[in-house]
């Protein structure tokens, strides 16, 4: 099963702009990040644990991160309760939006895949990443209604909103490594 309504985005492209709120009312816009680079990181649904130890790191590369200018906005397939009872819980210093209607994963070209999703589980990265979560103390939770086989996604956008780097998911916990984004920042 793959479902996808718009292709995917190409290095080189303009990112698609949007408006919407995060998880506490305040406005987010692709506009506002203008002049500054951007990671638009996309998630599976609140309740993942592979999501949540990817937002902890993160969280913690944060502070060298911004230190250089980047700028981060995680977005997740869940409602603004389940973004709350369980990324909430880690107080990340950067917005974090509930797109339950999957617009901004439509607008992005993400998917959907059954086929990914159970493939991946048994995918010796994915195992070190549900290890890590484990670790880290973030235990696999079914999110009840959620998108189970959306695959995530991140994109590397500079302050002129064109897409440096980008990684379509091809297995569960896939994302942009930290090195990529390092490498940006300091090229």
């Amino acid at each position: 099963m793959l479902d996808r309504t718009t292709p995917r985005l190409a290095v080189g492209s303009v990112a698609p702009a949007f408006q919407t709120v995060d998880v506490f009312d305040n406005p987010i816009s692709l506009a506002a990040y203008t002049g500054r680079p951007l990671l638009l990181s996309f998630y599976r649904n609140g309740a993942c644990a592979l999501c949540n130890v990817r937002v902890h790191q993160l969280i913690q590369k944060y502070p060298a991160y911004h230190a250089q200018g980047l700028e981060m906005l995680a977005i997740f397939e869940s409602p603004r309760e389940s973004i709350l009872q369980y990324v909430g819980k880690q107080d990340a210093p950067f917005p974090i939006v509930a797109d339950p209607t999957a617009s901004l994963y439509d607008l992005y070209g993400l998917e959907t895949s059954e086929a990914k999703t159970n493939g991946s589980m048994q995918n010796p990265l994915t195992q070190a990443v549900i290890a890590a979560a484990a670790a880290a103390g973030f235990a696999l939770t079914p999110e009840e209604g959620s998108n189970f086989n959306r695959m995530p996604a991140d994109f590397l956008i500079d302050g002129q909103g064109i897409i440096r780097d980008v990684v379509y998911a091809e297995y569960v916990g896939q994302h942009l490594p930290f090195e990529a984004i390092e490498a940006y920042l300091n090229g």
